[in-house]
C-alpha cells in the first residue's frame, strides 16, 4: 500500500532520531518516524527487573562470529525512545584526541571535523536536557561550559571507593549524569532508588520521552510504532525514493523527500545493505565495501567487594556516584593506545546481589548465604568501559538466515585487538588493586563483556576511507542521511549517547540549512 509523500521519514525514534524528528519538525517540514518497536510511554516504565526487559532489544536477533563475540543486548533497546529510554545517563563528552587519533598520535581514524566543531551542541544539550556534575573536578574534560547542576549525592559506597583511588594517585570526580540533583526545567530531583535501567518514570533522568520526542510532536512530527522497515529503495544512482516497511503483517511504501536512517548500529547497517537495486548491487553507500566494517566495541569490566563498614550499596544511581578517566595516550600505560573509565559505586538494588552471587561460581551451600546476607549491607561494585581505534575486519555481514519479514539477519565477526586485550588485563587488575586499597576484605572481578558499539557507516571526507560525509549524507547520495553511533570512526571508551545526540543536533541543522537543494 502506497503512502502520500512525507518531507523526512526517519528510521528509528531514539536518541538520534528523535533529535532529528524536533529539529526538522520544528523547521516546518513534514516529518515521520517509523519505530519497529513497540509505543512508549512515561507509565510504561515500571522499577520492576522483569519488566524492564521489555524495553531491551526485542527485535531480529544478532548473530556473533569471531574469535571474541560481541554482546549485543547491552545498551540497546527497541520501541519509541530506543535504548535511551533505560541508559544510565552518563554523559561524558568525548576528548579532543578521539575526534583526531591520527593527527595526534598516529593511530586510528580521524573523524571529518574536530571537538571545537561539536563543543557549541555539547555545551547546548548541557543547558536544555540538564547534567549534574562538578566540571572543573574533571581533569580531562575538554573546554565547555561548567555544568547546569550540582552533583548527585554522594553516600558511602562512593567515599569508600574514592579513598582506594586516591590512595593508588588517582583522582575521581562526580560523574556527570543527565539526571537532576535538584529541580530543573519542571522536572523533580532525584530519589536515589537505583532503578535507572528500568527507565525513570518520574522524569529526574532525562529521556527523549520527556525531551526531544515531545519538542517533534508539538511540531507535528508523527510517530508509528510497530513499523519494521526492511529496505530504502533507490529511485536512481543519486537519489532514494523512501521505504518498505511491515505493519501488522502488511506490507507498505512510504516516499519521502529525505530518508533518515537513526536505527540501531546494527540495524543501520543492515538496511543499507539489504536496500540493493541495479544501481547499488551491494547496497545503498557500499560500492567500496565499507558498509559494515570498522565496528567498534567497548569491553565492560565489573570489579566487586566486601567490606566490614556498610556501604550504602542500595542507594544511588546506576550510572554511580564518581568517576575515573583516562585518555588513549596515557603516561601511566605505555604502549597501550586505549581510554577507559571507571564507574565508582554503581547503586545495586536487592535482587542485584544475586547477579553479584553469580560472579563467585566457587562459594555454594552455607558460604554461598553468609555472602549473601553479607553482600546486601557491605558489598561494593564499579564499572569499567574501554574502548579504542576500530579495524576494518571487525565488521558485520548479512547472514543466510532470515527474520520473519524475509529480511536477511547480520552476522558480527569481531576479535579484540593487542590493546584492547592489553587494556581488558589491565582493568581487572586495576579494578582489584582500588578495592584492597580502599580496604575491602575481598575483591574479585566478573567476565569481561562488549558493549557501546559503534561504527559500520563510518563518517568521513572521501568516498573511498568512508560511507558518509561528516554530516552523516551516504557519499554519492543527494537525499540519505545515517545518524547514530554507527557514524563513529572509533569509540572513547565511554557511553557515545552524549556525543549521538551532539551529533545529531549538528547534522539536523545542516539539513535544514541545505533544505532547498535536497528535493
Amino acid at each position: 500500500m502506497n503512502a502520500e509523500p512525507v518531507d523526512v521519514l526517519i528510521i528509528g525514534a531514539g536518541a538520534a532520531g528523535s533529535v532529528f524528528a524536533a529539529h526538522l519538525a520544528e523547521a516546518g517540514k513534514r516529518v515521520l518516524v517509523l519505530e519497529a518497536g513497540a509505543p512508549r510511554q512515561l507509565q510504561d516504565l515500571v522499577s520492576s527487573q522483569i519488566w524492564a526487559r521489555r524495553l531491551k532489544w526485542g527485535l531480529a536477533p544478532i548473530l556473533a562470529g569471531g574469535e571474541d563475540r560481541l554482546n549485543h543486548n547491552i545498551a540497546t533497546g527497541s520501541g519509541i525512545g530506543g535504548a535511551a529510554l533505560h541508559h544510565y545517563g552518563t554523559w561524558l563528552r568525548f576528548s579532543e584526541d578521539v575526534f583526531k587519533p591520527h593527527a595526534l598520535h598516529g593511530r586510528g581514524i580521524d573523524w571529518p571535523f574536530e571537538y571545537s566543531e561539536l563543543r557549541p551542541h555539547y555545551d547546548q544539550l548541557q543547558r536544555e536536557i540538564g547534567i549534574s556534575g562538578d566540571a572543573a573536578a574533571e581533569h580531562w574534560r575538554p573546554p565547555g561550559d561548567p555544568y547546569p547542576m550540582p552533583p548527585l549525592k554522594q553516600f558511602r559506597q562512593a567515599e569508600l571507593l574514592d579513598r582506594g583511588f586516591a590512595k593508588l594517585g588517582k583522582a575521581t570526580a562526580p560523574t556527570p549524569v543527565i539526571i537532576n540533583s535538584v529541580p530543573y526545567n519542571g522536572r523533580p530531583p532525584c530519589l536515589y532508588d537505583a532503578w535507572c535501567d528500568a527507565g525513570c518514570p518520574i522524569g529526574a533522568l532525562a529521556n527523549p520521552l520527556i525531551t526531544y520526542i515531545p519538542r517533534a510532536r508539538t511540531a507535528g512530527a508523527e510517530f508509528r510504532a510497530g513499523c519494521y522497515v526492511t529496505c530504502i529503495d533507490a529511485a536512481g544512482r543519486d537519489r532514494v525514493a523512501g521505504v518498505e516497511y511491515v505493519h501488522g503483517g502488511k506490507r507498505h511504501t512510504q516516499p519521502a523527500k529525505v530518508v533518515v536512517v537513526a536505527a540501531s548500529v546494527m540495524e543501520n547497517i543492515r538496511l543499507l545493505l539489504n536496500s540493493t537495486s541495479s544501481w547499488h548491487v551491494a547496497g545503498l553507500g557500499n560500492a567500496n565495501d565499507l558498509v559494515g566494517t570498522h565496528l567498534a566495541a567497548e569491553c565492560g569490566v565489573q570489579a566487586f567487594a566486601l567490606f566490614e563498614e556498610e556501604t550504602e550499596c542500595y542507594l544511588g544511581v546506576s550510572a554511580g556516584h564518581r568517576i575515573y578517566r583516562e585518555g588513549y595516550a596515557s603516561k601511566s600505560r605505555p604502549g597501550m593506545f586505549a581510554g577507559y573509565q571507571w564507574q565508582l559505586a554503581t547503586a545495586m538494588k536487592p535482587n542485584d546481589i544475586f547477579g553479584v552471587a553469580m560472579t563467585r561460581p566457587d562459594i555454594f551451600g552455607a558460604p554461598l548465604h553468609d555472602f549473601m546476607r553479607k553482600g546486601i549491607r557491605h558489598a561494593a561494585t564499579m564499572l569499567a568501559f574501554g574502548g579504542s581505534v576500530p579495524v576494518r575486519e571487525n565488521r558485520v555481514l548479512l547472514s543466510d538466515q532470515k527474520d520473519v519479514a524475509g529480511m536477511p539477519l547480520v552476522t558480527t565477526e569481531h576479535r579484540w585487538t593487542p590493546d584492547m586485550r592489553a587494556l581488558i588485563d589491565h582493568l581487572h587488575t586495576e579494578g582489584k588493586s582500588v578495592m584492597q586499597a580502599a580496604g575491602a576484605t575481598e575483591s574479585w572481578t566478573g567476565r569481561t563483556v562488549t558493549g557501546h558499539i559503534v561504527g559500520g557507516t563510518l563518517m568521513g571526507e572521501t568516498p573511498e576511507t568512508s560511507v558518509t560525509d561528516g554530516y552523516g549524507r551516504v557519499h554519492g547520495m543527494e537525499n540519505l542521511y545515517v545518524a547514530g553511533g554507527s557514524l563513529f570512526p572509533g569509540n572513547a571508551g565511554t557511553s557515545p549517547t552524549y556525543t549521538i545526540h551532539a551529533v545529531s543536533q549538528r547534522a539536523a541543522r545542516h539539513v535544514v540549512s541545505r533544505w532547498a537543494e535536497l528535493h
